[in-house]
């Protein structure tokens, strides 16, 4: 069997996503047709609530979570030494170009919410017309809502939900998930207490068992017991009440919010 190069292979940077508030680099795989995105730990931005070196695990955490589900929300995610030592290494998505119509988060004038999405609050944009912020109403993006939920996604912005070229929808940017304090933000509330379907909630059951076995093990090189059993409570908790949560904080959408 050959080596996966997403694992293994020397990492050649190519670019930088000067707009992540980490150090977020772009690079290709050598020897292989791979490009990856690669978050040295040095490079991550200490946050008060989120302890130093912790990021790149959580972004590592979310997609063991993602798979065991069965879930091809977040591209395949490693913990691996690069360029810059040790860090997260993803697999880039190739995305849809900008068409016509909205992008799967966007903003229209106020009120003016085109057919297929869902209006999720309303504002004034920076020159101060009153605009709405909205989602597409799309299973794709629900099963991403649903993951955020599970996950508790402190950090869900537009710009984190990507209209892949394969015709899935892609979640990137998991390195500030798994607290054990709730802390859900996200742009994606538009499916707010309504229930949750009951494929995904098979799925969920699945997670659920899987946590005491070889998934928490693997879930415990990267985050907290506590935070495992966080994970563990929250799943059971949607088992127990399948609707999709209403928002419960000040700031339940991340600013900004692209």
């Amino acid at each position: 069997m050959s080596a996966d190069p997403l694992r293994t292979a020397d990492l050649t940077v190519i670019g930088q996503v000067t707009t992540a508030s980490n150090i977020t680099l772009v690079c290709e795989a050598d020897g292989a047709d791979l490009r990856v995105v690669y978050k040295p730990i040095r490079g991550e931005r200490p946050l008060w609530d989120f302890p130093d070196g912790t990021l790149a695990g959580r972004e590592v955490a979310s997609y063991q979570v993602c798979a065991a589900l069965g879930w091809e929300v977040i591209p395949e995610t490693v913990l691996r030494d690069g360029p810059l030592g040790p860090g997260m290494v993803q697999r880039w998505i190739e995305t849809v170009e900008d068409g016509d119509g909205p992008d799967l988060v966007d903003l229209c004038p106020a009120g003016q919410v085109p057919e297929g999405f869902r209006e999720v609050l309303r504002a004034l944009d920076p020159a101060g017309h009153p605009v709405s912020l909205i989602h597409a109403e799309d299973p794709r993006l629900h099963r991403m809502a649903v993951l955020d939920v599970l996950i508790n996604n402190a950090d869900r912005k537009g710009g984190h939900a990507l209209d892949g070229l394969d015709g899935r929808v892609y979640g990137v940017d998991h390195g500030i998930c798994l607290h054990t304090e709730p802390k859900l933000r996200t742009v994606l509330w538009g499916w707010a207490g309504e229930p949750i379907a009951d494929e995904l909630l098979t799925d969920i059951t699945v997670l659920v068992k899987a946590l005491p076995g070889e998934l928490g093990e693997r879930l415990a090189e990267l985050i907290t017991d506590a935070e495992i059993e966080a994970l563990g409570a929250r799943a059971r908790a949607l088992l127990d009440h399948p609707v999709m949560p209403l928002p419960s904080s000040q700031r339940p959408i991340p600013w900004p919010a692209f």
